[in-house]
């Protein structure tokens, strides 16, 4: 049975960038800690039952190379991390979105995901590797550019505290995503990012907020964000700004982290009955009902396209010339339009 009005937690973590697997233990640790707190802070009000955690909340790729993270830091799932949160999942009877961990699976040899797990009391209940990785800098493989992967890109699991969906960070600048994600039945999504200066949550800029918000009310979803919070020191060369939030589905700001490093828990209410009444009686302002899809022949093509073969990863440089092909895909695409 559905619970219909809940308590999530997005939880900023600020933990140094394990350099090898030994010592990612230690941030699982403290995320461990992270949940009973979360829970038992909630405890005399509205229960906790969603707890959302950062991208690299376990690890990151602080290697440059996909050679060097295989040897180093690269994990199957699932493995002792996932593991350790099912258990406190089964504990608390919650539902915990994992940070991102750097995976290997040898049925794609040579290539890394980076990847967040669904995970409930019975254990894993989805795996999403991120599908717009942050190019060029982010040499882990998108599933999208694997011939033949046969796994779902955007999936979306019915639970007793709704229908979750999740998307890591950069993914959230395609609003594709998240449309996919709504037309696969999602009521919650979850962002589980590093969004960092200048782009993260504070102003003139404020993408985070930005994002977080349209994404909320253009799907008639809740967003529940969870930010990194790491200082400089931590993961250098960027600073991280935390801000975790979560929206409510007509992009109000139901409650959010003030921006700057360091750990938060940030809890609001999940009220999955109002959602569902206001998906149903909603005739104005349901974009999803809207959509004109043959109206937008760019997704007829291809623009950034997947790959030829299957083995290893992209590089920078790869990357970097694949951009620039795609850019003049589009202006050409563009040209064709406009008349020019």
């Amino acid at each position: 049975m559905s619970v219909v009005r809940y308590a999530a937690a997005a939880c900023q973590t600020d933990l140094p960038n394990p350099r090898e697997r030994a010592a990612m233990a230690a941030n699982t640790d403290r995320m461990l800690a992270m949940i009973d707190a979360a829970v038992e802070g909630s405890a005399p009000f509205l229960p906790v039952r969603l707890v959302v955690f950062p991208e690299f909340a376990h690890a990151a790729p602080v290697y440059a190379t996909v050679q060097q993270l295989l040897r180093s830091l690269a994990v199957p799932i699932p493995n002792e991390h996932t593991e350790r949160l099912a258990s406190k999942a089964k504990q608390h009877d919650v539902y915990i979105q994992s940070g991102t961990m750097i995976e290997a699976d040898s049925r794609w040899p040579g290539v890394v995901f980076n990847t967040t797990c669904l995970i409930g009391p019975t254990g894993i209940l989805s795996k999403y590797r991120k599908v717009n990785p942050w190019i060029p800098y982010e040499v882990h493989a998108s599933p999208h550019d694997l011939p033949g992967y046969d796994e779902p890109l955007f999936p979306v699991v019915d639970t007793p505290v709704g229908r979750l969906g999740c998307a890591i960070c950069y993914d959230w600048l395609f609003p594709e995503v998240l449309r996919q994600l709504t037309a696969n039945g999602a009521e919650i999504l979850i962002r589980v990012s590093a969004y960092m200066d200048p782009w993260g949550a504070t102003e003139p800029m404020n993408w985070w907020t930005t994002i977080n918000r349209a994404r909320a009310l253009e799907n008639i979803a809740f967003v529940v964000a969870a930010n990194q919070g790491a200082s400089l020191r931590h993961y250098p060369p960027y600073s991280w700004p935390g801000g975790s939030q979560v929206i409510d589905f007509d992009g109000r700001v139901l409650a959010e982290a003030s921006p700057g490093p360091g750990e938060r828990i940030v809890v609001a209410p999940i009220d999955l009955s109002a959602l569902r009444h206001e998906r149903s009686v909603r005739v104005g302002h349901h974009m999803p009902a809207h959509l004109r899809t043959e109206a937008y022949p760019v997704y007829q093509r291809s623009v950034y396209p997947p790959r030829q073969t299957s083995e290893g990863s992209l590089s920078y440089e790869e990357h970097q010339q694949r951009i620039a092909a795609a850019k003049r895909a589009f202006d050409r695409g563009l040209d064709g339009i406009t008349g020019k």
